[in-house]
């Protein structure tokens, strides 16, 4: 099974790719994470890659495209793929197309996690975490025990990530707007959209997900 998860940065979608990634033994290719993979290692891809990027470029769709070819290909059959990041325009949902067909593979499903942007903005920015352990915590939602003090480690240091401010959210969710609105009609149109809400739960979420995938 193959499949598109989209949402907005703060939506859930990491946390959901990884239990399906635990559950069902899908492989979850990040293009973002990928592309890095492949500089590191040095791989023909990889390469060229860092010759676009090092000269201040945008690495294009053929490059993109490449680098999941040849994760498909490392990959067997029965392992289904979960595609983060990737198609962002018509002309890549096509190509994806072609690197699924020419592999006998198929696109199942397309499922967005929906979200409230003002609830969005007060789960993201009131996150925040312990700096000697990692521990997460929430100004609303998960307070320590024990006011500035870890639960886990006793620590009293805790940080936030300097990006969670409401400007920098809700310029993520206009930037997830303008990159998802082209391709969001061409998967309808094949009747491959779901949505669940991504405000949910994270159990009633990844149920949702599951309910979708096994229909």
């Amino acid at each position: 099974m193959n499949i598109i998860l989209l949402g907005p940065p703060g939506a859930g979608k990491g946390t959901q790719a990884s239990k399906l990634v635990a559950d069902r033994g899908m492989v979850q290719l990040s293009t973002g994470d990928m592309l890095r993979a492949a500089v590191k290692a040095g791989t023909p891809i990889g390469l060229k890659a860092k010759a676009v990027m090092d000269a201040g470029e945008l690495v294009s769709d053929e490059i993109v495209s490449g680098l999941i070819g040849e994760k498909l290909d490392s990959m067997a059959p029965s392992e289904g793929a979960i595609f983060d990041g990737y198609p962002r325009t018509e002309a890549q949902a096509r190509s994806l197309d072609e690197i699924l067909a020419s592999r006998g593979r198929s696109l199942d499903h397309v499922i967005e996690l929906e979200v409230d942007e003002d609830a969005l903005v007060e789960r993201i920015t009131g996150r925040y975490t312990c700096a000697n352990c990692g521990e997460g915590y929430h100004d609303s939602f998960k307070q320590p025990k024990v006011a500035g003090i870890c639960d886990r480690c006793g620590s009293t240091e805790f940080k936030r990530r300097p990006d969670d401010n409401e400007e920098t959210v809700r310029t993520r969710m206009a930037e997830y707007r303008a990159k998802t609105a082209p391709i969001l009609p061409v998967y309808e149109a094949r009747g491959l959209v779901q949505r669940v809400d991504g405000m949910a739960d994270m159990d009633l979420v990844s149920a949702a997900i599951a309910k979708i995938l096994d229909s």
